[in-house]
């Protein structure tokens, strides 16, 4: 509730939702830290602490919304279930939720159209289908499907992939063709650069995260809920900076507040 208070008073009636899963590398002994999250390889470690995180985006603001840490056994459909039951309680229409790779697979695919929220996801390469898809071609839409299971139940969820394909230029050393597939289902993309551009809004969320390893309390504390606590205390700190800044520092003229410089350094 903390992060929203205030928050959803500054909402407009409809807005763009991203969800986003950060793993912060763990390199200590792991048998005396609590609540620790395993997966991939990253940084040098499979164990991490980890945290889902919901925002609200509005005019290139990002307003956290809620924070959930993660555990070992802990799924991305557990996390994008909560999520999408806060929505259902928000007044706020959402227009679409963007999420990050993480949460691509059939559960949450088949969460995401049960709820019937417009979404846009990457698609991962899995199996020969999709990986020949996205290595041949140009922009298209094609029907791609995932098997997944639950418990005893299986089922097959089917959805529309947008393929886009650029040309590298020479970026990162790379030239060719770069193709780029996105699980889509929203009324506003008629094509596959129209997903591009849309899904690009929530790389600008790691400022987010950036700015909170800039007010996070430095700890060795082994307590998971303590740790937890000084992450969400960071984002909140944020909620409040753009919350003043668009309310008090701004200043109302035709077509919309004018932002005056007020860095976050300034607040902290």
């Amino acid at each position: 509730m903390l992060l929203q208070q205030d928050v959803l008073e500054t909402l407009p009636q409809q807005v763009e939702v991203v969800a986003d899963l950060h793993l912060r590398p763990y390199y200590g002994n792991e048998d005396e830290t609590d609540g620790l999250y395993y997966s991939e390889a990253k940084a040098g470690t499979t164990a991490f602490h980890a945290y889902a995180t919901l925002y609200a985006r509005v005019n290139n603001k990002r307003y956290t919304l809620a924070v959930r840490r993660l555990t070992d056994g802990d799924t991305a459909s557990d996390v994008l279930a909560e999520f999408l039951g806060l929505l259902e309680n928000f007044e706020f229409d959402v227009k679409a939720v963007y999420l990050d790779s993480g949460f691509y697979d059939g559960t949450c695919l088949t969460l995401l159209q049960a709820h019937n929220f417009a979404y846009i996801v990457p698609v991962i390469k899995w199996g020969s289908k999709i990986k020949n898809e996205l290595s041949t071609g140009w922009s298209r839409e094609v029907t791609h499907d995932l098997t997944t299971t639950y418990g005893e139940n299986e089922w097959t969820v089917e959805f529309p992939v947008m393929i886009d394909c650029t040309y590298k230029n020479g970026q990162y050393g790379e030239h060719g063709v770069a193709r780029h597939g996105y699980a889509v289902d929203a009324p506003f993309v008629d094509e596959p650069r129209q997903a591009r551009s849309h899904y690009s809004k929530r790389f600008r969320i790691e400022a987010s995260y950036r700015l909170s390893e800039s007010t996070i309390i430095s700890t060795t504390t082994q307590d998971p809920t303590r740790r937890l606590l000084f992450v969400v205390l960071s984002l909140l700190i944020q909620n409040v900076w753009r919350y003043l800044h668009w309310e008090y520092v701004a200043t109302p003229r035709r077509g919309g507040r004018r932002l005056w410089w007020w860095p976050f350094d300034a607040l902290v």
